[in-house]
Order: structure tokens, then sequence, then C-alpha cells
């Protein structure tokens, strides 16, 4: 028996760019302990299982060391397979049934939208109560220099005074596993038009400890820039050595995050 599986850049329409997932569609849905071999195997940041489920598809998400909660760049990459390989119509919506609920995907011209739960953020008293462990992770960044402190279920958010501080930040790394939930995410307004603000991830368990283009961060982000901007919808760019663009839309207690993906190669498992 062979499985069709698939390497996808996601959050860009260049190859090598965003961040890569691998895709596997399944007949139907595996032990998590296979799942789990088959992503180690594979060894990017997230490997997607996909089957066909409950008028839609079951998805899962999973590390090479464990299953992930709630993964944006794999969904991208599940949702761009199924249509781009016919087991979507092109006007067809896409149906995901995941661990956190349905999510829904549509395809709009070359971008796919993804419908997320926004996932709110809670000002740090104060806004400086920085424990000294985030202190030694951020290095040089003056303590003057920060514009907002934050935390989500998801990490950190820091907001720091200007897009070429957070792109020129070189972070201490030896800080971030003494960090509760080791992630942080750095943001500024953009200093590039048509871009609305620029971010950077921090996470463990990445190659280099940066991720290059993470959804699951702008479900942080979009709320946020959202108010402080006065606007529904902006354009992100997530400013990784690879690089992401992410469309953001804030509608309630949800999030439509945009993006493109291409698919990068396909193959077959053979088990």
């Amino acid at each position: 028996m062979s499985i069709p599986v698939y390497r996808v850049d996601s959050f860009t329409d260049e190859t090598f760019k965003g961040n890569p997932a691998c895709v596997c569609v399944l007949k139907k849905t595996a032990s998590r302990d296979w799942m789990q071999k088959v992503a180690r195997e594979m060894n990017v940041v997230r490997t997607a299982f996909v089957n066909e489920e409950h008028n839609g598809f079951r998805l899962h998400w999973f590390s090479p060391y464990q299953e992930s909660g709630l993964c944006g760049h794999a969904t991208l990459a599940s949702a761009h397979i199924l249509w781009a390989e016919g087991y979507l119509k092109p006007d067809e919506e896409g149906r995901l049934h995941t661990k956190i609920g349905l999510l829904k995907a549509v395809n709009k011209n070359d971008w796919i939208e993804l419908d997320f739960p926004v996932l709110p953020v809670k000002p740090l008293e104060g806004q400086v109560s920085l424990s000294s462990d985030i202190r030694v992770f951020l290095g040089q960044v003056p303590r003057d220099s920060l514009r907002y402190i934050a935390k989500s279920s998801l990490a950190y958010l820091v907001e720091v005074e200007s897009a070429k501080a957070l792109r020129e930040l070189k972070p201490d790394f030896t800080a971030l596993s003494s960090i509760p939930g080791g992630k942080i995410i750095l943001t500024a307004s953009s200093d590039t038009e048509g871009t609305d603000f620029i971010s950077r991830f921090f996470t463990q368990g990445v190659k280099g400890n940066e991720d290059q283009a993470t959804g699951s961060a702008h479900c942080c982000l979009g709320p946020y820039w959202s108010n402080k901007l006065g606007k529904e919808e902006m354009i992100a760019y997530q400013a990784s050595a690879r690089g992401g663009v992410v469309r953001v839309k804030v509608d309630g207690n949800r999030v439509i995050l945009g993006g493109k993906a291409v698919t990068v190669f396909k193959g077959q498992l053979l088990v």
C-alpha cells in the first residue's frame, strides 16, 4: 500500500520561502502512534494527516515530537493540497474537523482563507513586569522601547518600538527554555508600504528556535493590531529568514487568515 505525501511551502507563492509542511492524504484515520512515527520521519516543523470524514475531512497536526493543538501553516498546506489535487472542487468549501473543532477554508482567487478562533491576549500588569528570563532573551532591546507586553494561551506577545529593531534583534536563546511555555511573539508596526505590521515568532522545537510563518500567532496579532490600528482587514509580514505573508481579518471571535501556498514535491509513502 502507498500513501500520497506532499511537501508544501505555506504563506508564500514562491518555493523555498514561507513555512514548510508535509501533508499525508489517508483513506481513513491512522493511529496516533503511526502518525507520530511518520512525522518524525518527515522531520519538518509540522506534518498534517487528512482523510475524508463527516461531510468534510479529519485533520491532525504533528511535530516530530508530539501532536499539536493548532497549526495554521499546516492547515493552509492541507487545504491547498485538497484543492490542487482535486479532493475538493474549486468552489467547494473545505470543512476540517480537528481536535479544537471545525475549521473552514475557502479558495478565493489563489488565496486560501482559513476561519480560526481568536486567541485573546491579556496585558501583563504594568506592561513592564517581564521576568528576568524574558529580559535576558530580549538581550539588547532597551526597556523603554517596549510598547506593549501581554500573554495569550499560545505565547507572550511583546511589541517593540520599530520594525528595524525587530528585524535586527538577536535573541539570547539560552533563556528561551526558562520562559514559561517557551514561546514569544515579537511585533512592530510595519515600515513597508502595503504591510500593516510585522512579527517574529520564537519557539523551542524548531530549527534555529524561530518559526518561519506562523498562522496561529496571527490569531493573537490580528485582534491586537485591529484594535490598535482601527482596521478590520490587514496585511502582515513575518520577518523570518524565509518570510511569510498573511492576510488578517478580524470578525468577532474569529480571525480569517488568508495565505498562498505552493507544492514543492509529491510522492508516495510506502508502508
